[in-house]
């Protein structure tokens, strides 16, 4: 068994805590930025903010102490796009040789466009550490996977005998890990889904039925695709668990905060005031349509649904005149 510390306390980290603790025989550490919250964390036992109704067992344990990341043989990364930089940053000394680390943050950092696992990498590697780095990804929302409902993911590095390992160490009788060796594309499978979740909910918020779910979960992978495979990620990999089965997830169910922030814009609500009433948890497909689109054009790749959501988003663009310039586009062959 390992030692494993999972840094990041919302509500997607405190899940995965809970999920390797099932795997009897793990050392599980949460570890928070805030020691007032996890403070407040370990005294409650419960995460009450990000996470209520799923008590934290006494095994787990909850620190701000960046030495105890020190003493983790694995290192699951489930920081926010937006401050992984900083964080890994102010905890570099604690890495060392013999680490691994999964990277479960679903995002791509603005302006560098680069992903979470290379992001990892741009802090480490100028300290002379090369770890492996591998992505965690799949359809797994963190209330269903704190119950210990069933959940399929895919683990990825790009040597498949540290998958394997993550693999055994991770699995249990709620958890099902899938190995793969296709970083770039269980990453952005990961990350690019949230934007086509904020245009599905923007279709669901303006009453649109089926018909338009489905066009626009189709058409969403087909885009994704694109992307990936110009990163040099695999068709086959978005076919899979963290390419259109977290998609449908995202897209479909009433838990992902994307889709519900594109149903709050649907039906005529203001981006700072929807973001304001999450409460501090994170919508992270908001802060990866700019980043995606970036990724995007340098690569030469279309993605008109993405860049509609990102009129929508950043220039206040009518929902309605988003979806009607996406239906008015000059005709196409699928394929």
């Amino acid at each position: 068994m390992s030692r494993i510390a999972v840094l990041g306390s919302g509500a997607w980290g405190t899940a995965i805590a809970l999920a390797l603790h099932r795997h009897s025989g793990h050392q599980i550490t949460l570890w928070s930025h805030s020691a007032d919250e996890a403070s407040q964390i370990a005294a409650a036992h419960e995460n009450v903010l990000f996470l209520p109704g799923f008590p934290l067992p006494a095994e787990i344990d909850v620190t701000a102490d960046d030495a105890a990341i020190a003493e983790a043989e694995i290192v699951v990364s489930v920081i926010p796009s937006e401050f992984l930089r900083p964080t890994l940053t102010r905890l570099l000394p604690q890495f060392h040789e013999g680490q691994l680390i999964v990277s479960a943050t679903k995002g791509v950092e603005n302006k560098t466009y680069l992903r979470m696992t290379q992001v990892i990498s741009a802090v480490l590697e100028p300290a002379g550490l090369k770890l492996p780095i591998g992505a965690f990804s799949g359809p797994s929302f963190a209330q269903e996977v704190a119950q210990g409902q069933p959940t399929a993911v895919t683990v990825a590095f790009s040597e498949h005998s540290i998958a394997a390992r993550v693999q055994r160490e991770f699995s249990s009788e709620s958890l099902r890990i899938y190995t793969s060796t296709d970083v770039v594309g269980v990453e952005l499978g990961g990350a690019l889904k949230n934007v086509i979740a904020i245009a599905a909910g923007v279709a669901t918020g303006m009453g649109l039925g089926y018909n338009s779910a489905a066009g626009l979960i189709t058409r969403g992978i087909a885009e994704i695709t694109r992307l990936a495979v110009a990163c040099g990620g695999r068709r086959e990999t978005l076919a899979g668990l963290s390419g259109v089965g977290d998609l449908v997830l995202t897209c479909t169910g009433s838990l992902s905060r994307n889709r519900t922030v594109g149903e709050a814009l649907g039906k005529g609500r203001k981006l700072p005031e929807i973001l304001d009433s999450l409460g501090g948890k994170v919508a992270e497909g908001v802060r990866t349509t700019n980043a995606a689109l970036g990724l995007a054009r340098k690569r030469g790749i279309e993605m008109p649904i993405t860049e509609q959501m990102e009129l929508i988003l950043n220039q206040g663009k009518d929902p309605r005149e988003a979806i009607r310039d996406l239906m008015l586009r000059p005709g196409k062959g699928e394929h």
